[in-house]
């Protein structure tokens, strides 16, 4: 068979409906990359990293404390206090911190969008999010300021660790997978970095580091 003949039996073989693909299978029959070692304080490595993609971190014991720290950091940089959030962070105490918070998809004209996060990336900085009905993608794509929370729980060490992490909670993968280090920049320009070039100026990261309000 040749190199085109093979191709396009794949091809085939992928659009039948009746074939079934054990993704896990297939990834577990596939040694795994060399991984560098990190420290076992996750959450100072997630902190550094991010700060170091040009994120502002901060950290807060509840998630209670989450709207009046972020009303302060809006109020600090004069950005409006006004945001779109993800559904499902509706239920933090928005109007008691002075927010006036809309749960919906972010629109081209919203300054600051607030999610949650499914995973942070420890090696790296990253925020890794899901999409869906209540985590609309938006939010963390079109606003000038993203405000990201992220429990402590949810940091793992690698990449490798988060898709495992994805696999094992979600059986069937979102629409998209967003991974977010630091604000959007680019260099094509001259060799010159610009922030928000294609997404958010600003990125805030609030780590939630003891209980989770409510629980």
């Amino acid at each position: 068979m040749s190199a085109r003949e093979n191709i396009l039996a794949r091809i085939a073989q992928a659009r039948n409906p009746r074939v079934e693909v054990d993704v896990d299978n297939e990834i577990r029959r596939h040694a795994r990359g060399p991984i560098p070692p990190l420290e076992k304080d996750l959450v100072k490595r997630f902190c550094e990293q991010a700060a170091r993609l040009a994120s502002d971190v901060v950290s807060v014991a509840t998630t209670s404390d989450v709207s009046g720290l972020v009303a302060r950091y809006l109020n600090e940089r004069r950005l409006p206090l006004k945001a779109v959030c993800w559904p499902s962070m509706a239920a933090l105490d928005w109007r008691a911190a002075g927010i006036e918070v809309e749960p919906r998809a972010a629109r081209g004209d919203d300054l600051v969008g607030i999610t949650g996060t499914f995973l942070g990336i420890a090696e790296t900085g990253t925020l890794m999010l899901l999409s869906g009905p209540t985590t609309p993608a938006t939010v963390s794509l079109l606003p000038e300021t993203h405000v990201a929370v992220v429990e402590k729980p949810q940091i793992v060490a690698t990449m490798e660790d988060a898709w495992d992490r994805l696999r094992a909670e979600h059986r069937v993968l979102p629409r998209a997978v967003n991974f977010v280090s630091g604000p959007s920049r680019t260099a094509d320009i001259e060799q010159t970095v610009t922030l928000g070039a294609h997404g958010p100026y600003r990125v805030l990261i609030i780590v939630v580091d003891g209980q989770v309000s409510g629980q």
